[in-house]
């Protein structure tokens, strides 16, 4: 299959911000790419060569993109990096220098998928001395072979720079259109993807066997089943009226969630964004081995940082001193971990993701083996709205953000890679209206004035809607930053950098710098108003207007365990605002 009939796609792909259209394009690519390199087809479009959970990281630095350009297109370095400082994207400054370029066209050699997978899955596991000169050559050669429009998307691809805004759950409408008769069977796609993380296995399964083919899909010890997450209301007594009357309230730890997967003595553990973290907790992983009971499980528990002098737990920017490449024996020293387990998913061969929460949570407690460092999450069953109240209490002077309430009914089951009323959050500070937190998608910035010349000036930051796969705006961000903020923040969202707004961003506000959604920031705001520029729920509560943020500030959090999906949705902010309302009429 010739490279060519995937670049077209992206080329019409990127043309448009509409995701039906997406998906047609998508659905038709699908359907003539030949069955055994769909896999391949599909990671390349994610920008990707494997699922991200194997962690085989493809991105190049921008100086050796900029190298290989400058030896395919025959002109100096130089010229390539005045070139990309003007345009802002590689893809496009090598698509402009590679039409230039003397080479007759009869001397290329027609580029295939295969030939581009394979080349760049060499890039990726180039390893030693002489692995830049490897990278350099490998990416020049296939820049040398590659039309203009080809090169866009292979230096882009390179530097993990694809920018397309393709969603997974775009990716699964076009399959299930594609190879299982219609979009309405991406139900049955989206239960098999939860459960193997692996959306190139998916592909190739079903476009060899059909919709059959995914019952064979169950979850691995090894491959990451994609979280469960709880929708989120402000008072215990409006939880408990959710719940039915009662609920089983879990403290909410302020630290990183990580999903374990133990097969006898290897223990691998993954982020709430399936990235593999093992080797940033290695003490975590000794816990596991030590008092977890059973030969394979998949669990999950939240690790939090602990003052090795007092024993206090801490917040959670002091648990990302563990986050680092180097120096992790170092920072164990300084952040040890103590691991509070909340779910048990799979035990000794027997998936638990369609069992009711409270046998889970059986057989959770049947399988620690409880120390100083590891325990299961402190919990309570009641239906009593000011025993609630009381636990919330107890949870917050523990040095925790809130607490989890969680269903206890028969239907309570594990909603892998859903956000559901099952479970609700409630964090300390979502009690006072005019002070709630929110995670929320940086998509946009403006440069700054004044003092901030240089920099920016303020960020626009998006929620987002699950249904649409979109990211709606909600505010302009131009508080609570540091000067440390200000200098590293640029830096922070210089890979997202795009020349025009992402296909799954929704603004009327024009920003001067766009960006592909991926830096998620934690903001705090005066009040939810409406607003007659920003998108977030827009003609929800009157037509032509949607939700803002009034006052928003920045409160010096990053949140680089979430992924842009995870940021905070469209319905939270409107429960937000209703609940505002109340409190105004009462």
């Amino acid at each position: 299959m010739k490279y060519s009939s995937i670049a077209e796609v992206y080329e019409d792909v990127e043309s448009t911000t509409k995701r039906l259209e997406i998906t047609d394009h998508l659905e038709a690519l699908f359907r003539r790419t030949p069955p055994e390199i769909i896999d391949k087809v599909v990671y390349l479009t994610q920008g990707e060569l494997y699922p991200a959970y194997l962690g085989i990281e493809l991105g190049i630095a921008e100086k050796l993109a900029v190298k290989a350009v400058a030896q395919a297109a025959g002109i100096s370095e130089s010229i390539i990096e005045a070139a990309l400082e003007k345009l802002g994207d590689i893809g496009e400054t090598a698509a402009e220098f590679l039409s230039k370029r003397k080479q007759a066209t009869l001397l290329r050699e027609k580029l295939t998928v295969q030939r581009v997978y394979s080349t760049l899955d060499k890039v990726a596991r180039a390893s030693g001395s002489r692995a830049q000169e490897t990278k350099l050559r490998l990416i020049s050669g296939l820049l040398n072979d590659s039309d203009p429009f080809e090169g866009k998307y292979i230096i882009r691809t390179a530097t993990g720079k694809l920018r397309l805004g393709v969603a997974d759950m775009t990716i699964l409408d076009a399959l299930a259109a594609a190879f299982c008769g219609s979009k309405e069977q991406r139900p049955q796609l989206e239960r098999a993807y939860n459960l193997t993380s692996d959306l190139g296995s998916l592909a190739e399964t079903v476009a060899k066997q059909g919709l059959g083919g995914i019952k064979h899909f169950t979850i691995t010890v090894g491959k990451p089943i994609r979280p469960m997450l709880a929708e989120r209301l402000p008072s215990p007594r409006e939880i408990l009226e959710k719940l039915e009357g009662v609920c089983a309230a879990e403290y909410k730890y302020d630290g990183e969630r990580l999903q374990v997967h133990k097969n006898g003595e290897k223990v691998t553990l993954f982020s709430r964004r399936l990235e593999n973290v093992t080797k940033h907790y290695p003490d975590a992983c000794d816990l596991i081995r030590s008092n977890l009971k059973v030969k394979d499980a998949i669990v999950e528990c939240e690790a939090v940082a602990v003052n090795p002098n007092s024993g206090e737990l801490m917040a959670f920017q002091e648990l990302m001193h563990r986050r680092r490449k180097y120096g992790i024996e170092e920072a164990m020293g300084h952040y040890p971990v103590s691991l509070f387990l909340f779910d048990a998913l799979y035990v000794d061969g027997k998936d638990l993701t369609l069992t009711a929460y409270p046998e889970r949570r059986k057989t959770l407690l049947n399988i620690i083996k409880e120390a100083e460092r590891v325990k299961p999450a402190v919990q309570i069953e009641t239906d009593n709205v000011d025993r609630l109240e009381s636990f919330m209490e107890a949870a917050v002077e523990a040095g925790c953000e809130g607490i989890i309430s969680k269903s206890i009914a028969s239907e309570s089951i594990y909603q892998a890679g859903a956000r559901g009323w099952l479970w609700i959050k409630c964090k300390r500070d979502y009690q006072a209206v005019l002070s709630d937190t929110i995670d929320l998608a940086v998509v946009g910035a403006f440069h700054g004035r004044g003092r901030r010349a240089g920099t920016y000036g303020a960020l626009l930051l998006a929620t987002y809607n699950p249904k649409g796969g979109v990211f709606r705006t909600v505010c302009k961000c131009g508080t609570g930053f540091t000067d440390e903020d200000l200098e590293k923040i640029p830096q922070k969202l210089e890979g997202y950098r795009l020349s025009k707004r992402h296909a799954r961003v929704e603004s009327q506000m024009t920003a001067d710098v766009w960006f592909t959604p991926g830096l998620v920031l934690e903001v705090r705001g005066a009040e939810i108003t409406l607003s007659p520029i920003h998108m977030c729920c827009r003609d929800t509560i009157r037509r032509e207007s949607g939700l803002a943020i009034r006052f928003p500030r920045f409160t010096g959090r990053y949140r680089p365990d979430k992924a842009p999906e995870d940021s905070t949705t469209e319905d939270e902010v409107l429960e937000i605002y209703r609940k505002q309302l109340r409190s105004v009429e009462i």
